[in-house]
């Protein structure tokens, strides 16, 4: 089956005002003017993949302290101990949150990762050319931007359990250091999926699907 993308045929699209424009080429970088609006349009935005990779990196390096440093202290009758993300799992469960728990392990360690992965795979596929089939690289390109809505769950969960537990010198639940750097890299995979440009799943070599 013969696949026919828009820069097959000589279009591209208006990032801003998503008018198709007939690509006045010159070079693989240049740079023409939408008539409707005037904005910049680029048939392929090449240096996206440098981008990406240097935000993935510095997600990936963010999740070291967010993993090793304390994220939560959960107290009881004025003691406790700083824990760390799988650390306030293991306490949310022997404390019978075994809801928030699961919550906290899914949005903290599943989702980042998961992401990560992901938009790794990408990237190594549309730089190294894979043969990988553009429908399920698409696939994994939606996956990747919908499991990003729920990326911030984990620092909702904390906050909200943190209100809902404040009873004074009886329990408490409070965030630490981890948190920043869990957030920080949350924002990191989510530039990096909003700055890759996904056209460039296209260009791959051709494959059954």
């Amino acid at each position: 089956m013969q696949w026919l993308s828009a820069k097959s045929v000589g279009l591209t699209q208006c990032p801003v005002c998503h008018k198709r424009l007939r690509w006045l080429a010159r070079s693989p970088n240049f740079k023409q003017r939408c008539p409707r609006c005037g904005a910049g349009v680029r048939q392929r935005h090449y240096g996206s993949v440098g981008q990406s990779w240097a935000l993935t990196l510095t997600a990936l390096i963010l999740l070291i302290p967010a993993n090793l440093l304390p994220i939560m202290t959960v107290s009881q009758f004025g003691e406790g101990l700083p824990s760390t993300i799988m650390g306030g799992v293991v306490l949310l469960l022997h404390h019978g949150m075994i809801p928030i728990a699961l919550i906290v392990f899914i949005a903290s360690i599943a989702v980042p990762f998961l992401k990560i992965s992901g938009i790794v795979v990408l990237l190594l596929s549309v730089q190294f050319r894979w043969r990988i089939s553009r429908r399920q690289r698409t696939l994994m390109y939606r996956m990747v931007e919908y499991i990003g809505k729920w990326s911030m769950l984990d620092i909702f969960v904390i906050a909200i359990t943190a209100k809902l537990v404040d009873m004074g010198k009886i329990a408490s639940i409070e965030g630490n250091a981890a948190a920043v750097y869990f957030g920080l890299a949350v924002v990191m995979t989510m530039l990096a999926a909003m700055v890759f440009d996904q056209r460039l799943i296209w260009d791959s070599p051709p494959t059954s699907g």
